[in-house]
């Protein structure tokens, strides 16, 4: 009997699928709220990832410190979804270098991802993507680190979609406050926060050119944060606006409170997902050829979403239907 084949050999042969990511990225700053986070992914699952940081992070004067208590972080049981990434200082930063020099050797095996913040043009995120592979190959790191850059600079917003064809690129990150910071005025501070930040027509017309140069060039799409940190449902509200009016599928944290809300947010239809599931596994017994399903006409190109629908839903913690579990993921 010939086994049957699975939708990564059936759907993208020859091609890089696209990254699926959990939907929340949680920033900690502090080793005590990093190993917090970390705690947290143990108790509601590995559905979302830790970003430590070295950049607000950081004591000042103590960036190397900082930097190696993350190294042993990263190497820690505590970590062992390897889900947890590092974001460096901006590349005017006099420690940016050091800290790429610190984490890589150390902990390059298991970063889940570098954040690169600050950028104000192509060729400034490019020397810094160049300086990381330098890093790895010198240190015999036997993988690319997948790279997060932030889009919070007029530069980097003009070069946003040369920036997402940059080697390694997994992320374009939207940074809010910075860019609104960067208009010297001309953009209200009521715009940092919702309604204004999906309605005012600057940010609106940033927020939309990030996620079209992230998904031309097959990268994940990042929405920034959410201020208010005594009501979760506020941001639940910023990350469904984000993920449904313009199409982010991925939002940072700065609270634990947030977290789950931001999950269940970005996470896909349960409804959706049972659907995909019945199309794909009729589509597989059929040899991945068009299906009839409910009526309707299935191709490659339905299957294609239907098969990133599943993969959402997994990473998100959405149940799969046991056939579809045990017939794409066993």
């Amino acid at each position: 009997m010939t086994q049957p084949v699975h939708p990564n050999d059936a759907l993208f042969a020859g091609e890089k699928a696209f990254p699926i990511l959990p939907a929340c990225e949680h920033f900690a700053g502090s080793e005590k709220l990093m190993r917090k986070a970390l705690a947290l992914m143990e108790r509601i699952g590995p559905v979302f990832n830790v970003t430590c940081d070295c950049e607000d992070g950081a004591p000042a004067g103590q960036e190397r410190e900082h930097a190696e208590m993350i190294t042993r972080l990263l190497n820690d049981d505590a970590n062992h979804h390897d889900l947890a990434g590092a974001r460096i200082h901006d590349p005017s930063h006099p420690h940016w270098r050091a800290d790429v020099d610190i984490l890589v050797p150390a902990a390059g095996a298991r970063l889940a991802y570098l954040t690169i913040p600050k950028c104000t043009s192509f060729d400034q995120a490019a020397g810094v993507v160049d300086y990381i592979a330098g890093a790895a190959a010198r240190h015999g790191i036997g993988r690319d680190i997948p790279l997060h850059i932030l889009i919070e600079t007029h530069g980097a917003l003009r070069d946003a979609q040369r920036i997402a064809t940059l080697p390694g690129v997994q992320v374009l990150d939207f940074g809010l406050m910075d860019f609104v910071s960067g208009h010297h005025g001309a953009i209200p501070a009521s715009a940092m926060r919702s309604p204004g930040q999906f309605e005012h027509r600057l940010i609106a017309r940033a927020k939309a050119e990030v996620v079209a140069a992230a998904l031309a060039n097959g990268v994940v799409p990042a929405h920034n944060v959410t201020l208010d940190l005594k009501n979760p449902y506020a941001a639940w509200q910023d990350a469904q606006r984000a993920r449904m009016e313009f199409g982010f599928l991925r939002q940072w944290s700065i609270h634990p409170i947030q977290i789950q809300p931001i999950v269940d947010a970005m996470k896909p239809d349960h409804a959706e997902v049972e659907t995909g599931a019945a199309i794909l596994l009729a589509a597989q017994r059929a040899d991945w050829g068009p299906i009839q399903h409910a009526g309707e006409l299935h191709d490659r190109a339905t299957y294609r979403y239907f098969w990133e629908v599943l993969r959402k839903a997994r990473i998100t913690g959405v149940p799969l239907p046991a056939a579809a579990e045990a017939a794409f993921f066993a």
